[in-house]
C-alpha cells in the first residue's frame, strides 16, 4: 500500500538522533503492517533497523531480542533447544508467507497488538520483561502480559518505543506445551494457547487469539482438570471471547478448554 502523504524518512544511528516524535510520525521496522492500509495521518517515518540493533543476544541474565528483529531471524538464531523450539513453532504462526516472516518484526507484532499476535503468545508464555525506551530519553521496563490492553491498543504512550524484548535466563529452558486452531491451515490464528512448567513444578497458561487480549494463569503446580475450568473461566471473564471472521466466540470458548486440558495432561504425561 502506497502511504502517500508521507513527505519524509528519517534514519537515525543513534538513540539522539531519533529526535522529538511529531505529529504525523510513524516508527518503521518491518512495515508489513504499517503499509497494509492507507494512513493519511502520516506524514513522515522513523526507520527503526537503520539503528542497527543486534537481532538476538544472549547473556548470563537470558534473552535480549531487539524489537526490530525479523521472525526469520528469531526462527535462525541459535537458542538453547527448547527455546528455539517454542519460537519456531511461534513464528510458524504468523499468518504470512515466508517473505512476510522475512519482514515482519517481533516488535511489530507485539506492538500492533493483533488478537492472533503469535508473538504475544511467546512473550508472555515466557514472563518477558519489554524495555521501553520513553520520549524524554528515560526508559522503563513493563511485564509482557501487561502490554496489550485489547486489539490494537497498548500501554505505549505518545513517542515511546518497543526496544526489546527480555526473557530471563530461568524461563528459557522450561517445559512447554503448544495448541493452535485456524478455519483453515494457512488462516489467521482463532487460538492459540502455551502451557509451561519450569524445574519447580510451577504451570502457567497462557490464552492467545481466543481472547481480545493475553491472558495468563499461574499455578504452583499443575492443577487437575476442574481446578483448570474453573480458573479459565474467571480469567476469562472480564475480557470476554473473540469475535471476529476468524471463529465464533463459542467454537472459540470450546477449542481453549480443550486445548487447556491437552495440555495440562501433555505436561502431566498423560495420554492426549
Amino acid at each position: 500500500m502506497d502511504l502517500n502523504t508521507v513527505t519524509a524518512l528519517h534514519r537515525p544511528r543513534t538513540r539522539d538522533e531519533i529526535g522529538p516524535f511529531r505529529a504525523g510520525d510513524a516508527f518503521l521496522a518491518g512495515g508489513t503492517a504499517l503499509f497494509a492500509a492507507p494512513d493519511p495521518a502520516l506524514s513522515r517515518l522513523i526507520d527503526l533497523p537503520a539503528l542497527n540493533w543486534p537481532p538476538v543476544t544472549l547473556t548470563a541474565d537470558g534473552l535480549e531480542i531487539a524489537a526490530t528483529c525479523t521472525f526469520a531471524e528469531l526462527e535462525e538464531a541459535s537458542l538453547p533447544p527448547r527455546l528455539s523450539a517454542l519460537a519456531a513453532r511461534c513464528c510458524g504462526a504468523l499468518y504470512g508467507s515466508f517473505k512476510v516472516r522475512a519482514a515482519a518484526t517481533i516488535g511489530g507484532n507485539l506492538c500492533t497488538a493483533l488478537a492472533a499476535a503469535p508473538m504475544a503468545a511467546f512473550a508472555v508464555a515466557l514472563d518477558a520483561e519489554l524495555l521501553i525506551w520513553r520520549a524524554d530519553g528515560t526508559a522503563r521496563t513493563l511485564p509482557a502480559r501487561n502490554f496489550i490492553l485489547g486489539p490494537t491498543s497498548t500501554r505505549l504512550e505518545k513517542g515511546e518505543l518497543l526496544r526489546s524484548i527480555l526473557v530471563p535466563a530461568c524461563n528459557m529452558d522450561v517445559r512447554w506445551a503448544f495448541r493452535r486452531i485456524a478455519l483453515n491451515d494457512l488462516g489467521r490464528s482463532a487460538a492459540l494457547l502455551i502451557g509451561t512448567q519450569d524445574g519447580a513444578g510451577r504451570f502457567a497458561l497462557t490464552i492467545t487469539a481466543s481472547t481480545p487480549r493475553p491472558v495468563r494463569l499461574d499455578f504452583p503446580a499443575l492443577p487437575d482438570a476442574e481446578t483448570l475450568l474453573d480458573a479459565l473461566d474467571a480469567a476469562v471473564s472480564p475480557v470476554g471471547w473473540y469475535d471476529d471472521v476468524h471463529g465464533d466466540p463459542l467454537w472459540r470458548a470450546h477449542m481453549t478448554q480443550l486445548f487447556a486440558q491437552q495440555i495440562r495432561s501433555e505436561l502431566a504425561g498423560e495420554a492426549a
